[in-house]
């Protein structure tokens, strides 16, 4: 097991032509030349656009956006905090004290009561309507029932005589039928039948007589035009037409032909051999040279950052060690020492001072309100007299402690219960 990571494979380099090595090499210097300023001017910008935004830009931004909440913002919360919402809840407990409270009180006391008066009479006003309907329809059942009987008795004896007497009229009506209508409908039949045989064998006569006309009339001698006049004409029109299309078709063709071979002379060859002899090298060349210019100004932006990162910290030093240093140097060897002499010479005596003042009037001012208290006190003593003192708890021989002179033995107790 190989614990070692093998190396990646480089890429195989690929051969390159003079060319392209005669034209990096100056391309390179030029583009050296020329990006070394811009990317030192880019980092100087760089460098001035974050410092301004670091010491300008965001505390003035933080200022705007205090000073957008403070004039846009806060006013509107404070209308919402402070006086739409106390607006609102005074409006909810006005509705809850005057329609709320009423309500429920006018439905439990009133409503209420009055809703179980109306159902216990209208339960009761059904109660009776109910059996008084009950006793009306039970009357007008037994009445109509009488009535249904009665007519079904009538009703009956009428539809007996009307049977008798239409059973009567079919029986005659069935006589006349066979004895009269029967006869006479057979004899018209056969008379009609006798009628369509012959009509029948007329119609067939005069159909067989046209059809003969129409075939010798018309059929015959249209087949005969169609096959000795419109077919040969048809034909030597259709071979005409042949001709035509296949003459029109060459004619097409020759044309077509001669235009392609025209455009490709005057056109398509100059411009293949163009594209071949011309665009196609210069175009090679421009890309080689592209390709150069900018692997050209990204290996100078790389060199031109290094540098301008050696100049940027040349600088910083030589800041450093033309005003850092010094004033560095001064506030440690003069200002320091100078600041020490006068904080032990002058602002402590000082703050000492103040403190020894501070501590006298903080004496002061407890004295004076000691002394105001002890006026009230003797005010209030001079006009409603001296407080009375709480009378003391007598003891006597209800003590069950022990004294302090006793003292606890085997045979003795200290317990009230058990004490002698």
């Amino acid at each position: 097991m190989d614990l070692e990571k093998a190396p990646a494979e480089r890429p195989v380099a690929q051969a390159e032509g003079c060319l392209v090595v005669a034209i990096r090499i100056p391309v390179r210097i030029v583009v050296l030349v020329l990006v070394v300023p811009v990317r030192m001017v880019w980092d100087a910008l760089v460098v001035g656009g974050r410092f301004l935004r670091d010491t300008l830009l965001r505390p003035l931004g933080r200022a705007l956006a205090w000073v957008a909440w403070a004039v846009f913002v806060w006013p509107w919360v404070a209308l919402w905090r402070y006086v739409v919402v106390p607006v609102g809840r005074a409006l909810a407990w006005l509705g809850n004290v005057l329609l709320v409270i009423p309500a429920v009180w006018l439905y439990d006391t009133v409503l209420t009561p009055l809703g179980h008066a109306i159902a216990w009479v209208a339960q009761g006003i059904w109660t009776g309507l109910t059996w008084v309907v009950r006793g009306i329809g039970a009357g007008l059942s037994w009445v109509f029932g009488g009535i249904a009987a009665g007519l079904s008795w009538v009703f009956g004896g009428i539809a007996a005589g009307l049977s008798w007497v239409f059973g009567g009229i079919a029986a005659g009506l069935a006589w006349v039928y066979a004895r009269l209508l029967t006869p006479v409908g057979h004899a018209i039949a056969w008379l009609f039948k006798g009628i369509g045989l012959v009509l029948a064998a007329v119609g067939i006569g005069m159909y067989t007589a046209a059809a003969w006309l129409v075939r010798y009339l018309l059929v015959v001698p249209a087949l005969w035009l169609y096959e000795w006049i419109l077919a040969p004409v048809g034909r030597g029109i259709a071979w005409l037409a042949r001709g035509l299309g296949w003459l029109i078709r060459m004619i097409f063709t020759g044309i077509g032909a001669a235009l392609y071979w025209t455009a490709r002379v005057l056109l398509v060859l100059p411009a293949l051999a163009v594209w071949r002899w011309v665009l196609v090298p210069v175009g090679r060349v421009l890309a080689v040279i592209g390709r150069e210019i900018g692997e050209a100004l990204g290996h100078a932006w790389r060199v031109a950052g290094h540098l301008s990162l050696a100049v940027g910290r040349f600088l910083g030093r030589l800041f450093r060690w033309i005003f850092v240093e010094p004033v560095r140097w001064v506030y440690r060897t003069v200002l320091t020492p100078v600041g020490h002499v006068v904080r032990d010479t002058v602002l402590r005596p000082a703050a000492q001072a103040a403190r020894s003042v501070g501590r006298a009037t903080r004496q002061a001012v407890a004295a004076a309100r000691e002394s105001a208290r002890q006026a009230r006190a003797d005010f209030r003593r001079m006009l409603f007299g001296a407080p009375r003192e709480p009378d003391p708890v007598s003891l006597g021989k209800a003590r069950r402690e022990p004294g302090a002179g006793e003292t606890r033995t085997l045979g003795s107790s200290t317990t009230a219960l058990t004490k002698d």
